[in-house]
């Protein structure tokens, strides 16, 4: 036979079929097909009756008595996908009864192969002949056994390296069962009372058996035997559940070893009540039976059985016994065919099969057989468990027709293996042949049940693969009747090319708009480790699709392998099931819940081989992939997709590890982020078909921006690659540089374009913003990537945020300049940015930044840029000498901002001289300039003098009435610095003012007052405070003050005593009577002379004051300081003589004291030399 020329199995020479990928559990590979059956001259038609592969030797029995015995030619090493072919060795015809004419023969009926003997039997036409392997030649003399109907019952808990002496089998003969060990001859071991056998499974001492009408369960060492249940349920005769002994004594020449004693005892099963039931079922119960499969009686139902072992006792009720047993006459089964069904089908055999029911039995398990029954081969059969006790287990199986063959695959502890090495998977399978009614007649069918769980869905049909013919054929297939299976000695080997093929990895070609890494990459060198990779990856992908089987069909004259299909290929078919026709349609929505069933069921799914746990993968990542394009290509006005769906598919998308750079690079709005590196992206060669698909119908979507912006989707995917951001750090993460800064770099563009498109709705910051800044903040992977972005996108707050998080203070300051200067930052986020420059200036350490960016600042706001200087706060410290040279050459507007706050804030008189000199510099150049400035001046004195009193000085009137221009603040605080706030200490220089104002005195007038107090022309001073400004509360100050200061603040104000002596006051007090003496309005010379004399009359002389008061005064106007002054000279007078009392007092008690102390010493008598 020829070998497949590619992964779909189709033979060379054969018209090419494209399949879809089959979603069933199995497929078939071809064996042989179009075998010459018939031998020459042979006119019926021959069709293939059993089948044997022993190594590479494949023996077919056909319905013309002969074997073809046919051998295997291994593939091509080289070529992995190739399976053996085989050539024709001979034609065998074995021994056989003559049948008479007319009557049909059933030809070669079986073929047993005993490989640890060498041995073959076939049975042909009733009679049993023994041949040598592998090229069938006579063996034992040419021994036949004549009257044979079945030969088989090998231990199938025994493996063929074990029973040294040979092969135990079991001979089924007319009147009993043969026990016989073949080895270097054939040697019967014990016979056993059961006639007329057609089936036999057997597990160590016990064996299911079956004869025409029911079946039993035989303890082959014990010569016991327990009634199940008949192959029709319509045979009320077949009692079942009886214990019977079935010992068979043999002749004394020939004793039998491990027999036990001949002994045995009625016994009733729950098996009795089971067939009692069968046949005799209501119309309700035969509706229940077709719903699929039945529930297992409870466990604590069943009785233990005598049988479990041959040492146990057998003491017991038969009653008690049979009370415990299930009753299951519920049990559903196939009802029994109407009566007009049943006659019709008599009356035209065309249209049975059979007349007879075929007995299958099978033993999944070592401790359980299956067994079939049903009411006639043309309605549905049933699968029945029954344990080594006879009692019922599990629930049953439901086929559509009584099957013709039964197989089971899995979970026989034997096969989990394969001799080839290739382990099994773990899901357990019964695989029956049968028909299905269709309306033109019937076609065969393979019917595959999971037994190990309880599904009454997981019914699968699979279409015989008859030979393809050509379209003009008349010929339909081989005729219906002849598909079998069976479970062969040789394990065969498939190798599926699809599974490699989509496991595999290969390389994902992006768009050019993708994101490159390094730009000086070898073209040569990436072409050479891109080929060697992927010649690493299709070895890789050579070993991951070999599957082992055992089973074989055939059908006709063709023969095929049923090998499990494997679950990437199984699973994958239910997807593109799920996806409909392939996505070349936009909008083309998919069977979302299909492809979640799909994901849910392998949830739990163990992976016990590296092929399992990358086909896991593999569906998960595509059924992702599907899901997340499905739901971006749907129109987000008519979407239909929950958010509990979306909740769904997020979820499924984060559990699933696909490289997030897949999922971006379908979404046009994102592809661009995508980072290859330099290796590029590798994923499962099976998705890069659909990313490449979907990218293209995506790209031609013109709803998907918006479907972004108005929809959930574009919240899925932002939740979808923070959760991918938590992920840092794993070291598991393949190409991880690469990942995360495409992540970073789609996050950032996902949330500026959230941004932009909400805030622009609203008008008002949107909720994405917060996002942004805490992206940046927390700092990306893709630092030149969000620059670009950024700038892109005109977000200059954010790139400099990000700046921020870098550490690069330079760049932040650069940003906050640029946005400050007027260039376009299209969130508006940067609010008060002088105020924030200079704050941020004063948390860095370089001081360069801080002098460049602090001076620009000066130039710009000379207040904010002296802080940047003269915070006390600042990491940075400065000597203010150098801040000042610095702001002379770079913002000279600024220097007597920073020196005011020397001055004013550190009181630091050293630069008050400078100051000054800046101050008069500023309102001379004004004077000299503007006449607007001297008319100010002019008006303010006037409108000062204008005012009645009480009124304030003249100091505060400037102050409260201040003009919004530079140079009259200047001016105040001019007059503070010259008026002595900062202390007698404060000097400055004074010749070198009064030069300079010299030409301005009556402009300046406060200025020249404190000038002239300074040089101590105090005469001059008081005139223009009394004359000048009519400031008579100033001038009565500057008296008391001594003339030393005016025009300070409060707080700065010193008391008398500190300043002057009370002569020097009181000769101010005469020069300041005199002025007010000369005041021009009488009325107001009168009130503040008066006032003068009355407040301050104690530094003043009577008789002076008197000499100086025209004569034309009366007495009333001066009387208040005259009763003061007389009051004064009353108190003096008084006040002295009281002085004058205490001193004479105590010049008394100074006397007596002295007087007192002569007395105590005594008079000193002192001799006159």
């Amino acid at each position: 036979m020829e070998a497949l020329d590619d992964a779909q199995g189709v033979l060379p020479g054969k018209r090419r079929r494209k399949a879809p990928t089959s979603t069933s559990s199995y497929v078939f590979r071809p064996l042989l097909e179009d075998i010459a059956l018939a031998p020459e001259g042979y006119t019926s038609k021959v069709h293939i009756t059993c089948i044997e592969l022993w190594e590479s030797n494949l023996y077919i029995g056909t319905s013309a008595a002969e074997i073809l015995h046919y051998v295997a030619i291994p593939p091509d090493p080289a070529d992995y996908t190739a399976s053996p072919s085989y050539i024709f060795a001979s034609r065998l015809q074995p021994s056989r009864n003559q049948t008479s004419a007319g009557s049909p023969a059933p030809g070669v009926q079986q073929i047993l192969v005993l490989p640890k003997v060498s041995k073959a039997c076939v049975l042909c036409n009733g009679t049993l002949t023994f041949y040598s392997l592998p090229e069938l030649s006579p063996a034992f003399n040419n021994t036949v056994v004549p009257g044979c109907s079945w030969v088989g019952g090998a231990n199938q808990n025994q493996s063929h390296n074990e029973d040294e002496d040979g092969q135990t089998i079991m001979i089924c003969i007319k009147s009993r069962i043969r026990l016989v060990r073949i080895g270097d001859e054939p040697r019967k071991i014990r016979n056993i009372e059961f006639p007329s056998c057609l089936a036999i499974a057997r597990r160590d001492n016990f064996a299911c058996v079956a004869d025409t009408q029911a079946y039993a369960l035989l303890d082959v060492e014990n010569q016991q035997k327990i009634s199940l249940f008949p192959i029709s349920s319509l045979d009320e005769n077949a009692a079942g559940g009886q214990v019977e002994d079935i010992s068979f004594h043999p002749e004394p020449s020939r004793p039998l070893s491990g027999m036990g004693d001949p002994r045995g005892h009625g016994r009733s099963t729950s098996l009795g009540t089971f067939v009692s039931g069968i046949g005799r079922r209501s119309p309700q119960s035969r509706s229940q039976e077709r719903s699929g499969r039945n529930t297992s009686p409870e466990p604590e139902l069943r009785a233990a059985s005598p049988l479990r072992s041959p040492d146990r006792p057998r003491s017991g009720s038969v009653t008690s016994n049979a009370a415990r047993r299930l009753s299951i006459s519920d049990k559903a089964l196939p009802p029994p065919p109407d009566r007009t069904s049943s006659q019709l089908a008599l009356q035209n055999p065309s249209d049975s099969f059979s007349t007879n029911m075929t007995p299958h039995i099978c033993s999944p398990t070592p401790t359980e057989f299956l067994l079939t029954t049903g009411t006639s081969p043309e309605e549905p059969g049933v699968g029945i468990f029954v344990n080594l006790d006879g009692d019922v287990v599990r629930g049953t199986l439901q086929f559509d027709r009584y099957p013709t063959s039964v197989v089971v695959d899995g979970n026989d502890q034997s096969a989990i293996v394969s001799t080839t090495g290739i382990q099994q998977p773990l899901e357990c399978y019964i695989l029956a042949s049968t028909f299905q009614r269709k309306e033109k007649g019937h076609k065969e069918v393979i019917e595959v049940h999971r037994w190990d769980i309880d599904d009454a869905n997981s019914t699968e049909h699979l279409d015989i693969p008859y030979p393809f013919e050509e379209e003009n054929s008349d010929d339909v297939g081989p005729a219906l009747g002849h598909a079998r299976l069976r479970v062969i000695l040789s394990h065969n080997s498939a190798s599926f090319v699809e599974v490699g093929e989509r496991l595999r990895l290969g390389r994902l070609r992006l768009p050019s708009n993708s994101q490159a890494q390094e730009t000086d990459w070898d073209p040569a060198l990436m072409t050479t480790a891109e080929d060697n990779r992927n010649q690493e990856e299709q070895a890789f992908g050579q070993r991951l699709g070999a599957q082992s089987s055992r089973i074989v069909l055939w059908s006709g004259s063709s023969i095929w392998w049923l090998i499990r299909n494997p679950l990437v290929l199984r699973l994958d078919g239910i997807i593109e099931t799920a996806m409909g026709s392939l996505p070349d349609q936009r909008h083309q929505e998919v069977d979302r819940a299909k492809i979640s069933r799909t994901i849910s069921s392998i949830q739990d799914f163990d992976a016990n081989t590296e092929t399992d746990f990358l086909s896991l993968k593999y569906i998960r990542q595509k059924a992702v992939l599907i899901l997340f394009a499905d739901t971006l290509s749907r129109d987000p006005s008519a979407s239909t997709i929950s958010n509990t769906e979306l909740r769904t598919t997020e979820k499924v998308m984060v559990d699933s590890g696909l490289d997030p750079r897949i999922l971006l690079s379908i979404v046009p709005l994102l592809r661009e982020e995508v980072v290859e590196g330099k290796q590029g992206i590798w994923i499962h060669n099976g998705l890069i078909r659909v990313v490449k698909e979907y990218a293209q119908v995506l790209s031609e979507s013109d709803p998907i921006r918006g479907a972004l912006r108005y929809s959930e989707s574009a919240n899925m995917i932002k939740r979808f690659l923070a959760a991918w951001r938590q992920r840092k750090g794993f070291g598991s993460i393949a190409d991880e540089v690469q990942v995360f800064q495409s992540v970073d770099a789609a996050l950032l563009h996902l949330l500026l374009h959230q941004d932009d498109q909400q805030s622009a709705k609203s008008g008002l910051p949107s909720a994405a913003r917060a996002d942004l800044y805490s992206l940046v903040d927390s700092g990306v992977d893709c630092f030149e990537r969000a620059v670009v972005l950024l700038e892109q996108n005109r977000r200059l707050y954010v790139l400099s945020r990000l700046y921020q998080n870098r550490k690069m203070a330079g760049k932040v300051l650069e940003t906050w300049r640029r946005i400050i200067e007027g260039e376009e930052d299209a969130g508006n986020e940067l609010s008060d940015g002088e105020n924030e420059i200079r704050k941020y200036l004063a948390k860095i350490r370089d001081i360069n930044l801080i002098q460049e960016y602090g001076t620009w600042l000066a130039r710009r706001n000379a207040d904010l840029g002296v802080k940047v200087f003269a915070d006390d706060n600042s990491r940075a410290k400065f000597i203010p000498e150098d801040v000042v040279q610095l702001l002379q050459e770079q913002a000279p507007e600024a220097v007597k901002v920073y020196l005011e706050h020397l001055v004013f804030g550190k009181k630091k008189v050293l630069y008050a001289n400078r100051l000054i000199t800046y101050y008069l510099d500023s309102v001379l150049q004004v004077l000299e300039t503007s006449d607007e400035a001297r008319s100010i001046l002019g008006q303010s004195y006037e409108s000062y003098r204008a005012l009645q009193p009480p009124k304030p000085t003249y100091r505060q009137f400037i102050m409260d009435n201040a003009v919004p221009v530079p140079w009259w603040h200047d001016r105040l605080r001019l007059l503070e610095l010259l008026g002595g706030s900062h202390g007698a200490d404060f000097s400055y220089d004074l010749d070198n003012i009064l030069g300079r104002i010299e030409p301005f005195e009556q402009d300046l007038v406060p200025e020249s007052i404190i000038l002239d107090g300074r040089q101590g022309r105090h005469k001059q001073a008081l005139r223009l405070l009394t004359h000048g400004l009519g400031d008579y509360h100033t001038a009565i100050n500057y008296c008391l003050m001594g003339g030393a200061s005016i025009f300070h603040p409060i707080s700065g104000s010193l008391t008398p005593s500190e300043t002057s002596t009370r002569e020097d006051q009181a000769t101010l007090f005469g020069y300041l009577l005199t002025e007010f003496l000369r005041i021009e309005d009488a009325s107001n010379r009168l009130e503040r002379t008066s006032e003068l004399l009355e407040r301050f009359g104690r530094w003043y002389d009577v008789r002076e004051v008197l000499s100086m008061i025209p004569e034309s005064w009366s007495v009333e106007l001066v009387s208040g300081f005259l009763v003061g002054a007389f009051r004064r000279l009353v108190h003096d007078k008084h006040e002295g003589m009281v002085v004058k009392a205490l001193s004479g007092a105590e010049n008394l008690q100074v006397v007596a004291a002295f007087a007192e102390k002569c007395r105590i010493a005594g008079a000193q008598i002192e001799e006159v030399q």
